[in-house]
Order: C-alpha cells, then structure tokens, then sequence
C-alpha cells in the first residue's frame, strides 16, 4: 500500500482575517482526500505563537463545539521559536498555507516555506506580495493593459491625518461615490463606501487601521463577478459567478459570516462579456505570475464594459467562499480541488529545484 503523503495545513495567524482562515482551514482538513492525504494541523495564533498538532487540534475541537471562533492570542516568539513545529513541517510532504491576510498571503509565509524547501499549494513570493498590495498591483494591471477603476493611493502622513486640500483633492479626481480600503488586506476588512465629502475622512481612518497606505477608487456600476482561475503552466478560468450582496456593497459579513449574499451561476452577461472576463482573469493570473490558484475579481458596467477590481492569490476557501463554489459548477468537487492544488504545488517545486540544481 502506497503510504499517504502528509499534508500540512498552516492557518489561523495574525491578520485582521484569522477567523476567516479557521473556517477555510477546517473546510480543507475534513474535505481532504482521506485516502491519499494524512492532514496536520498547524496553527497560529493572532499574536503570532505557533501552536504544536496536539494543541492545535484541542482548540480546533473548541471551534467545532462552538466554545471559540479563533485559535488563541496567545504571544508568539516567531515561527523559529517552535522546534516542535518546525520537525512537523519538516515531516510534511506538502503544505496548503491558508493563513489569509498579512503574514500569511502576502508572501512572507510563502518565503518561509521556500527557504524549508518545502512544496505549498498557491502562488510564489512574489506573485503573492504583488497581490496583497493593491497599489503594486495596480502598477501590474496598467503595463498590462487590464482594465481598472480610476484610483489614488495615500500613505503614512496623508494617511494619518489628510490636509483639507488632500481631501478635496480626492473629490476631484475620484468623485464620490468611491470605496476606501487598506492597500494591503483583504475580505473587505476596513473597507468603506463614502458617499461624500463628509463620509472621505472617516473612510480613510478606517482604512488606516489595518495599513499605512490607503486606495482610494472610483466606485463602478453594474454587476459584480468572480472568475476563479486553476492551473500552473496553462491555467483555465471557471464560469463567472455574480454576486448579488443583501447589503450595499459585498462586505465581509455577506462573505463569510451570514451566507445572505446570492452566488448566480452562470452570471447574468451575455457570452461575449463572458469570454472577455474570463480571458481578463488570465491574464491577470499570468501578469502576476501566478500559479495554482487566484480569484479576479471584475465589475460590468451597464454598457458591456469589463473592469478587473482585483486579484485574490489565497481567495477565502470556506464552504460558502466563491473560489470553490465556482469550481463546483465547473463540475471539480471540493475534495477533487484540493488534489489538483496539490498536484499543481507538487510540479512547481519539483521545476524549481530542476532549475537552482
């Protein structure tokens, strides 16, 4: 008998969407192929301790039993602190980071598990970086020619406290209404709709929360749609999901916490637009250098237009998250995703090692 190839499961950690990372990590572990994957649980807590398998899955039995949402705050010493865990990942014969958010998408955990030489499902270092941080993005998008909303980026003092003339400034070269969010972040955490002038400023000290540099952009009209992109060499997009939130705009209660918000599968545009997002989410995928997996998030304006709102490198995998739901219609099982991913990690690592042999 062939033995199981052991699969770490990291998630949990620092970001503002830790609880988030709990859900699609327990989706992941219960919906793992059983018969080709031994799966080991590795958390990390909201202060950045890293918790050993037995103490993972004590608190992960917390969750189950609807004591807890989150894995513990516990105070973390830095991943090289935790000998125990590093001989468990050490032991992995692949990883599936599902740490969302800063510290875990953004391409320092993806850095750390290049340096162990170990296989993780999702893209690199630098597609992962390039992804978090919606301004570099954005520069990405543009020597591309994807399609965006208008936009402008503060940072630091302009962030911290923006001059009156900064914020009719806003005005005039965004207009209102226009969205406000982290640059680096992700689920909709900080972000705000202002409708105003007297909405910008709290906006921005919202968003300033969560990053010390801030996107302000045009808010599009039309449909909102995801197209969910699979491969590595030849990635194939998903059919388009609309979303159709209860709330004003797809915020992060609709995203994971209450289910309210409508998946419509195939969305409502006709096959010409489908075919055009569709080709756009590859080309993001493949601008960013991706690999495995990505959401490319678009808008259709009322007159056919496309623009693309963002890519997702670590898209929510929860059982209601659109990544897999999408995937579904497509006709691969949740279990069956899994497997490809890791296929797909397993050939990327293997290339890289040809290549610094």
């Amino acid at each position: 008998m062939t033995a199981k190839q052991r699969l770490a499961v990291i998630f949990g950690g620092r970001s503002a969407e830790h609880e988030v990372s709990v859900t699609s990590a327990r989706g992941v572990m219960r919906e793992a192929d059983t018969d080709r994957f031994e799966v080991i649980p590795v958390g990390i807590t909201k202060r950045g301790a890293w918790l050993s398998e037995d103490e993972t899955r004590e608190r992960l039995a917390q969750v189950e039993a609807g004591e807890r949402r989150d894995i513990g705050d516990d105070f973390g010493g830095g991943a090289f602190a935790y000998l125990e865990v590093l001989a468990t990942l050490r032991s992995a014969d692949v990883v599936f980071p599902i740490v969302h958010g800063t510290f875990g998408e953004d391409g320092t955990m993806q850095g750390l598990l290049e340096m162990a030489d170990l296989p993780y499902v999702g893209p690199g270092v630098a597609a992962s970086a390039v992804g978090m941080d919606k301004e570099l993005m954005r520069a990405v998008f543009a020597a591309h020619q994807i399609p965006q909303a208008a936009y402008v980026v503060l940072r630091d003092d302009e962030v911290a406290a923006p001059t009156e003339a900064q914020l009719d400034a806003i005005g005039a070269a965004i207009g209102y209404p226009c969205f406000v969010k982290p640059a680096n972040g992700g689920s909709s955490v900080g972000v705000t709709k202002a409708r105003s002038r007297e909405d910008i400023g709290d906006a921005i000290a919202e968003a300033g929360r969560f990053d010390r540099k801030v996107l302000v952009e045009a808010a599009l009209e039309g449909q909102e749609v995801e197209c969910a992109v699979l491969g590595h060499h030849d990635p194939k997009p998903s059919p388009l999901g609309e979303i159709a939130p209860s709330t004003e705009f797809y915020d992060y209660a609709a995203k994971y916490l209450d289910d309210t918000a409508a998946l419509i599968v195939p969305a409502r545009v006709d096959e010409k637009v489908a075919a055009l997002v569709q080709d756009y989410a590859v080309r993001a995928f493949k601008a960013l250098d991706c690999s495995g997996l990505s959401r490319v998030d678009f808008f259709v304006e009322p007159d056919g237009g496309v623009k693309c709102i963002e890519v997702n490198t670590l898209p929510g995998f929860t059982p209601i998250s659109m990544y897999p739901r999408l995937w579904q219609e497509a006709g691969v099982s949740y279990s069956q995703l899994i497997s490809r991913l890791v296929d797909f990690a397993l050939e990327r690592h293997a290339e890289r090692r040809v290549a610094h042999a």
